[in-house]
């Protein structure tokens, strides 16, 4: 009867380790923060430099939600 009760519980553990084996690890993904309003201005006083240095007309508020767009991945 001992011989039985031994068996039974290797093959147990024989299951559990080979089902451990055949799991795999999923990339948890996070939601990027919204930038702050400072980061945003940052980006946005970049870009101006860059439009009046190319010679690119523009506003201030485009500056802003290029960067706003920049910053947060966003493809709107």
């Amino acid at each position: 009867m001992m011989a039985n009760s031994k068996t039974t519980a290797k093959s147990k553990t024989k299951k559990t380790t080979s089902a451990a084996k055949t799991v795999k690890s999923r990339k948890v993904t996070v939601p990027k923060s919204s930038p702050s309003e400072e980061e945003i201005r940052i980006k946005a006083k970049e870009i101006y430099h860059e439009r009046v240095e190319r010679g690119v007309h523009g506003t201030a508020e485009e500056d802003w939600l290029n960067a706003e767009k920049l910053l947060t991945g966003s493809k709107k």
